[in-house]
């Protein structure tokens, strides 16, 4: 009687090791690539060209660069008799916004009421600044477009909807 019980506790143990095994590996399989949405390299160039036009048709001289998901840049274009610092700035402004996973004009209205954690200010290439705008497929984000050198952070803005805006309906 008490063998019975101990094989019978060691088959219940063993099945439930394997079922625990299985679990796990299963779920190791399932991390191991991950799908992600991109922006084609056509996309991203009609989209920052999108946003330099806005912006020049407003008398503006800038620059927008689009960034994936990873903040990586895409698409840059320095419109004409832009500084060389625009191109660098509009990069900051679309890696903000696609870490924060938010348009950048929404972080500086939210630190209006709450000033942003000290410690962002040692992140390389985070910039507090209008003109961010976060590129999103349902709920995914998938990049961000930010443009710099419009007189003020909301002419920078709304050249950087213009070019999400452009490419909007072809994003699926």
């Amino acid at each position: 009687m008490m063998r019975n019980l101990l094989m019978r506790n060691l088959v219940v143990c063993s099945a439930a090791a394997l079922t625990l095994a299985a679990s796990a590996t299963g779920l190791l399989h399932a991390q191991g690539l991950m799908k992600q949405n991109r922006i084609s390299a056509a996309l991203a160039g009609e989209a920052v060209a999108a946003a330099v036009a806005a912006c020049t048709e407003k008398k503006f001289t800038v620059s927008a660069v689009l960034v994936d998901a990873s903040g990586m840049q895409q698409a840059a274009l320095r419109g004409d008799g832009t500084g060389p610092e625009n191109m660098a700035i509009a990069n900051d402004k679309a890696y903000t916004a696609v870490s924060f996973q938010t348009d950048t004009a929404e972080l500086i209205a939210r630190s209006r009421n709450q000033p942003p954690p000290s410690a962002l200010t040692k992140i390389p290439h985070l910039l507090m600044a209008s003109g961010g705008v976060v590129i999103k497929v349902g709920q995914e984000v998938v990049g961000a477009l930010a443009v710099s050198g419009a007189a003020g952070g909301d002419n920078d803005h709304q050249c950087a909807k213009a070019g999400v805006e452009k490419i909007r309906d072809r994003l699926k």
